[in-house]
């Protein structure tokens, strides 16, 4: 009575795995008709890397894992062939894996075949598994690298992919960031698992970090590794989490919930027993900020080259210029969860083919390619102020919803793409955060505005840079730490409505802090503005009718045709 109470409160996808191990279900694979899918087929199909919907039953996505963003010359050129062959629509994603869409049920099993009889894997790819495990794009080759994480990252990946206990079987998804990097091009804070490089006694080894998600920044979990224990760590944190994660509501199921009910020490008891020995205290990590350039160069002397990529898109002519350059130079094709291809090895600072867009800092979800998505993401750059961001090198994450695959809390400025009618005749918006001290993982983004019209978001965001360019700092995290996480985010957001009303960029220089000090100031500083609702007690209502005021759309987006009439959006 007691098991059959416990079955019932299991969420759907556990009831679906309580019936039928997903490695189990592979047995039926071949035979599946395409055409008519049920929704456990749906659900097991993510345990081999093939994603589709119910309410878009005909459109197929595929996931291929690439372990450390390393690829062969040969893989890469085998890929694009598969993409020209079947005319089908590539992207990185923000893991440094490759995603397929366009898929259609008459070749996806084909499709399917070819590529995990060819030396790549799609296995676990989407679904409640490890996903693909990522690290620094310079890793053993950077000259701020001190321990090589690829082998590391082999292991894991070889003793988890095709593992009937795991395949599919674990509460929810584990994303894992492993980087012997002093210093890294993107943060991993966001990952469920993050081994960081740290030096402890004068030996380098590994900080351990728990509980990050796209929101949220991994928690220091006290643990010092060597680079010989992270595999068996790795084994015994994936065990735990698989016996003693939840499998009830589906939306609590994530590592970062388990911690928030058990807390960091019961998991860590738990990931122990498995261990079989205790661990050490943590060590000093090792994280420095460094602003990589196009052309980096290497510990041996060679360079490494950023391609920047079409903002993750890519096609099959790049794929393959890019296959038959590396081989002719014996370079290395490195994908980087900053959605850029790599190519070490270069005799000097070349630029074999320039770049197709300024997206060296930008990271951007599938956007139209993901069926979550409100807005083709990848399109609505074109609202980013892009040579200014590429100056600085600002780091921007641009989500097409609040599921945030675009991280837009783990970076300097963050862009969330969602519907609105709040200002008329237009339905295309983002919310703005801003604040994010990401690189020692410190803390994420702060919501400013809750909707900036997109026709809009270009001044917006040049505001913001204008004020980090007046501040004097060297990078924006460092103006965002000094300067704008001093003040409360309604402040802020009057602030930026003041200065777009005046027309001007008044430079923020803190002297004080709390309300009275705020209020004070922007009563001081503008004077001339009618903030239209009192700020004598709070700053929310005057932000909310000031913004209406300076964003209301009276004429017609050009980019969006039809005109479009006010309605409500779900």
């Amino acid at each position: 009575m007691q098991n059959e109470d416990l079955n019932s409160k299991l969420n759907k996808r556990e009831r679906y795995k309580a019936r039928l191990r997903p490695y189990d279900y592979f047995s039926e694979f071949e035979s599946l008709d395409f055409e008519n899918l049920g929704e456990g087929d749906r659900f097991f199909l993510q345990d081999f890397g093939i994603f589709t919907t119910d309410f878009l039953e005909d459109e197929f996505t595929m996931r291929i894992r690439v372990p450390a963003g390393r690829l062969s010359a040969q893989e890469f050129s085998y890929i694009a062939d598969v993409v020209d062959e079947y005319d089908l629509t590539i992207i990185i994603t923000a893991r440094g894996g490759l995603q397929l869409h366009e898929l259609e049920c008459d070749n996806v099993l084909e499709i399917w075949k070819k590529l995990n009889t060819n030396g790549l894997t799609t296995w676990q790819s989407f679904g409640d598994n490890i996903r693909n495990i990522v690290t620094n794009v310079y890793d053993g080759r950077g000259k701020y690298c001190e321990i090589e994480t690829y082998p590391i990252i082999m292991q894991m990946q070889d003793y988890i992919v095709k593992n009937p206990r795991y395949v599919g079987m674990l509460p929810r998804r584990v994303s894992i960031g492993v980087s012997g990097n002093r210093a890294s091009v993107t943060s991993f804070f966001a990952n469920d698992l993050y081994f960081a490089l740290a030096l402890k006694d004068g030996v380098y080894g590994f900080n351990v970090y728990m509980g990050g998600k796209n929101t949220e920044i991994a928690k220091d979990a006290d643990i010092f590794l060597l680079k010989e224990e992270v595999f068996d760590f790795f084994k015994a944190f994936v065990e735990a989490f698989y016996l003693h994660g939840s499998r009830f509501s589906r939306s609590k199921t994530r590592l970062f919930y388990m911690i928030e009910n058990i807390g960091l020490k019961t998991l860590k008891q738990h990931i122990e027993k498995e261990y079989g020995k205790t661990f050490e205290s943590a060590g000093k990590i090792q994280l420095e900020k460094v602003v990589f350039s196009q052309h980096e160069q290497l510990r041996d002397g060679t360079y490494a080259y950023c391609y920047q990529t079409d903002f993750a898109r890519l096609d099959a002519k790049e794929m393959k210029q890019i296959s038959k350059l590396s081989l002719e130079k014996n370079l290395d094709i490195r994908l980087g969860i900053d959605q850029n291809i790599y190519l070490l090895g270069l005799p000097d600072k070349t630029t074999p083919f320039p770049s197709p867009a300024q997206s060296a800092t930008i990271i951007t979800c599938a956007g139209s390619l993901c069926p979550y998505s409100f807005w083709s993401i990848k399109n609505e750059t074109k609202y980013l102020p892009l040579e200014k961001i590429s100056e600085h090198s600002i780091s921007v994450g641009f989500s097409g919803c609040i599921k945030g695959c675009g991280r837009h809390r783990h970076t300097d400025i963050g862009l969330v793409g969602l519907k609105t009618n709040n200002f008329g005749n237009t339905d295309g918006g983002a919310r703005v955060f801003v604040g994010a001290v990401h690189t020692d993982g410190l803390s994420i983004s702060r919501m400013l505005f809750s909707m900036v019209p997109l026709v809009h978001l270009h001044k917006t965001l040049d505001l913001i840079i204008e004020l980090y360019e007046l501040s004097g700092y060297k990078n924006f995290e460092e103006f965002s730490d000094a300067i704008l996480n001093k003040f409360s985010e309604e402040f802020l957001a009057l602030w930026l409505l003041a200065n777009l009303t005046t027309n001007k960029a008044i430079k923020l220089e803190p002297t004080d802090s709390g309300f009275e000090y705020e209020k004070n100031l922007l009563k001081e500083t503008f004077s001339e503005v009618d903030f239209i609702e009192s700020i004598e007690e709070k700053f929310a209502p005057s932000v909310s009718a000031l913004a209406k005021k300076l964003w209301t759309v009276a004429g017609a987006d050009p980019v969006y045709k039809p005109k479009l009439n006010r309605v409500n959006f779900r």
